[in-house]
């Protein structure tokens, strides 16, 4: 991480960046706000008491960075104002360099969650694009029993129940040796998805809810023959390729392919991997209406 330091106090800047560097931080000094304008840095620590110096506009170039403000004391210029314009936080003079090491560290660390989180997000929201799975869950009470025919449509509701109340829910899969002491420890306060309760042989399921009695979850079973003692939802798509009780037909796949991969690859490479003519491909697309839009 490069870290910006724009102080007119030179002996204080100085002091600073030395201590920074014990803890293997890059720094680079300015003394006033227009000569860091042009600077490229991580993570910004800004004083908004430099005379004659109008920081706002540093800190409108650079809020997607991690700015922290040095001050001598709190009022609207000094802090107020520029935490509405994007800085982080801010640190008052005197203070010792282990607090603002503790702050840099915290917002650094803040950020990359953010990235991490928006990425996955992103993900699940690509892994799911093709998923038709569609239910009336507003106001849905919790505890919950999802049947489906795939894994992935109970993901997707899991998740939706969850986005709706805001909150984000412990994952407990089934399958993982560590089920018991994940559940052992669910607070009643937490919802929990509790994945594939089908894996479990009976006395284990028993036990389960026994372990679940009083508390708020999510739980899915791709077996709809398991009883389980809670409300449910019944959601199984209607593409057999999703259903891991059934074989596709060959027809089945090929349109299911044809469908997935028409836009990726050309109609030469596609027929070509399907082990069919051009003209067969033609045909197939005509008999199950899948013709590419321009």
């Amino acid at each position: 991480m490069k870290i910006i330091i724009v102080e007119n106090e030179l002996y204080l800047a100085q002091s600073i960046a030395s201590k920074l560097s014990q803890y293997n931080f890059e720094t680079e000094i300015f003394s006033s706000v227009k000569d860091a304008m042009d600077s490229s840095g991580d993570i910004y620590l800004l004083s908004t008491t430099i005379p004659g110096q109008n920081s706002n506009k540093l800190i409108e170039k650079f809020k997607d960075k991690i700015i922290i403000l040095i001050v001598n004391y709190i009022n609207n210029d000094t802090v107020v104002k520029p935490l509405e314009l994007g800085a982080k936080d801010y640190i008052v003079k005197p203070f010792i360099v282990e607090e603002l090491v503790r702050k840099i560290e915290h917002y650094h660390e803040y950020k990359r969650l953010r990235r991490e989180n928006r990425f996955y997000k992103e993900l699940l929201e690509s892994m799911f694009n093709e998923v038709e799975a569609k239910a009336d869950i507003e106001g849905i009470n919790l505890p919950i029993a999802i049947y489906t025919n795939h894994q992935r449509v109970a993901d997707k509701i899991a998740i939706d129940i969850a986005s709706i109340r805001k909150t984000t829910p412990v994952f407990i899969d089934l399958q993982n040796e560590n089920w018991k002491s994940k559940v052992a420890a669910l607070e009643e306060n937490k919802i929990a998805y509790i994945s594939r309760v089908d894996k479990l042989k009976k006395d284990d399921r028993e036990k389960l809810f026994e372990s679940l009695e009083g508390k708020k979850f999510i739980i899915s079973s791709l077996d709809s023959s398991i009883e389980m003692p809670y409300e449910k939802i019944v959601l199984n798509s209607n593409n057999k390729l999703y259903d891991q009780s059934n074989i596709l037909t060959i027809n089945e796949y090929v349109q299911y392919i044809i469908k997935k991969f028409q836009y990726q690859y050309p109609d030469t490479e596609l027929s070509k991997k399907l082990g069919i003519s051009r003209k067969s491909l033609w045909e197939k697309r005509r008999k199950f209406e899948l013709f590419k839009k321009k």
